[in-house]
């Protein structure tokens, strides 16, 4: 996505830090890659300064330990590549210009997505919320802080995804990307809430078939699995999902519960198993045929 002829913030709110880490198999085996937007946990110490919320509550929009939960892919031979820097402070899984005007100091430059339903929501690509509705900051922004996150997490972040994307389709001809999610339990659900959904826009954004295997394969392992509800996928699903180009996208969202305390943000026991599902269905998508998504 080219990024609007906006000038670069002057001052950095703090020395630029690395956006993402790219961990790279010693062979690719398989046009197959892993990553994770939403799992960063490097917090600058002027945000946290910044915020109405403390450490804890800025964290509850994280994928926590969605990084780990995947981390055997490298050795396995995928690449897995993951944001170092919080949703909370700056969102990957957005168009790079979704910003709330309520949110800033002056008007936005027109060029600016403020109509969008995530913004609506408070969940833009500088986030006004976090994922339990609490506003984050105490007063209102520059725009240089918006661009400043866009241009240093946001951009590297999917130079990084893309050229990933490039170079796997170059060398397979093809590449399916898993794109790696956790989802909050929803209070008042009516029936057993899913332990995974699987988004593919609807069948959009990536073959049905590699979908269903996706879905048969964790299905064996005992879990409770459904299709585009209530995510069908998000900015990186829709807008790097192309499968008549060769790209093939798949969101996958893990249910915290099967891993987590959800209110400390900490692991519990079932993370080891899940680790080892998870682990399980990396192997089988590596050593799975893939010439059909080509």
């Amino acid at each position: 996505m080219d990024l609007p002829p906006a000038p670069l913030a002057t001052a950095a709110p703090e020395t630029a830090r690395p956006a993402f880490l790219l961990l790279r198999p010693v062979r690719a085996l398989s046009p197959v890659i892993f990553a994770s937007a939403h799992s960063g946990r490097d917090y600058p110490a002027e945000f946290v300064a910044a915020a109405r919320l403390d450490a804890l509550a800025l964290r509850r929009s994280e994928d926590s330990f969605v990084d780990e939960l995947f981390g055997a892919a490298p050795e396995l031979g995928a690449p897995l590549l993951a944001a170092t820097f919080p949703r909370a402070y700056c969102d990957a899984n957005r168009e790079a210009w979704e910003l709330d005007p309520a949110m800033f100091d002056s008007p936005l430059p027109a060029w600016v997505n403020s109509a969008s339903p995530r913004v609506g929501a408070g969940l833009g690509t500088i986030a006004r919320v976090v994922a339990g509705g609490e506003g984050i900051y105490r007063r209102k922004l520059p725009f240089t802080e918006a661009e400043w996150r866009v241009r240093h997490c946001w951009q590297p972040y999917h130079a990084a995804l893309s050229a990933l994307i490039a170079e796997t389709r170059d060398q397979f001809g093809h590449c399916l990307l898993v794109d790696c999610h956790s989802m909050p339990t929803h209070p008042g659900q009516q029936g057993p809430p899913p332990d995974m959904v699987l988004g593919d826009a609807h069948g959009t954004t990536c073959a049905p078939r590699a979908t269903r295997l996706v879905e048969t394969t964790l299905a064996s392992f005992g879990y409770r699995i459904q299709r585009n509800d209530p995510y069908a996928g998000g900015y990186v699903t829709r807008h790097y999902g192309r499968p008549r180009e060769g790209v093939h996208v798949l969101q996958l969202e893990l249910a915290r519960p099967l891993y987590m305390d959800e209110a400390r943000i900490e692991p519990h026991l079932g993370m080891e198993r899940l680790r080892a599902d998870i682990t399980r269905l990396i192997a089988k998508l590596i050593t799975t045929d893939w010439r059909f998504l080509g």
